[in-house]
C-alpha cells in the first residue's frame, strides 16, 4: 500500500469513527510531547504519565499540547503507561459529551476552550465600539496576530519601571 493510499485511510479511520472508551481505557489530556512519540497526559484526576502513539499514526496524524486522546493502558510500563487507540477531536468530544462518558475533570476545561474560541467575537465588538469612540491604536489590535497553540502561554505585565516613565512622560 503506498503512502498517501495509507495516510487516506488512517485519516478517515480517525475522523470518521465515534468510539465510545471500554474496559480499562480513559480519556486523557496531552501535555506535551518529549519526543520519540511519546506524549505526556495527564487524567481527569490529575495523574500524569507517558501515553506512545502507535506506529499507524505515526506521521500521518498530528497531536498538539491540549488535545484529548482515549488510551489503553500498558502493563508492562514502569513510565510509558498507555498507548493512543483515539485522537478526539470537537465532533468526538461533543459525542462524548451528549453521551454522558465524559470526564468531569475535563469538563470545566472544555467549557474554557469553547468560551475562547468564542471570545474573538466579542473583541471584534469592543473594537468596533472602540473605532466608534476613536479610541483605537494600531499597536493595541494583535488580534490579527498568528497564535502558535503549540508553545505555552505566558501572562506579561508591565513592570513597575514602565509605568514611572508614563507617569513621568505625562507630568511632562
Amino acid at each position: 500500500m503506498s503512502q498517501a493510499t495509507k495516510r487516506k485511510h488512517v485519516v478517515k479511520e480517525v475522523l470518521g469513527d465515534f468510539i465510545v472508551p471500554s474496559g480499562n481505557q480513559q480519556i486523557v489530556r496531552v501535555l506535551g510531547s518529549p519526543g520519540n512519540n511519546l506524549h505526556e497526559a495527564v487524567t481527569a484526576e490529575g495523574d500524569r504519565f507517558l501515553v506512545s502513539m502507535p506506529t499507524k499514526f505515526r506521521k500521518n496524524i498530528w497531536i498538539k499540547r491540549g488535545d484529548f486522546v482515549i488510551v489503553d493502558p500498558i502493563e508492562e510500563g514502569e513510565k510509558v503507561k498507555g498507548e493512543i487507540i483515539v485522537i478526539l477531536y470537537k465532533d468526538h468530544i461533543r459525542h462524548l459529551q451528549k453521551l454522558g462518558v465524559w470526564p468531569k475533570g475535563f469538563c470545566e476545561n472544555s467549557a474554557l476552550e469553547v468560551s475562547k474560541e468564542e471570545q474573538p467575537d466579542g473583541e471584534n465588538s469592543n473594537k468596533e465600539e472602540a473605532e466608534e469612540n476613536g479610541d483605537t491604536s494600531e499597536s493595541e489590535d494583535d488580534s490579527d496576530l498568528f497564535v502558535n497553540t503549540n508553545r505555552v502561554r505566558y501572562q506579561y505585565s508591565e513592570s513597575e519601571d514602565e509605568e514611572e516613565e508614563t507617569d513621568e512622560e505625562q507630568g511632562e
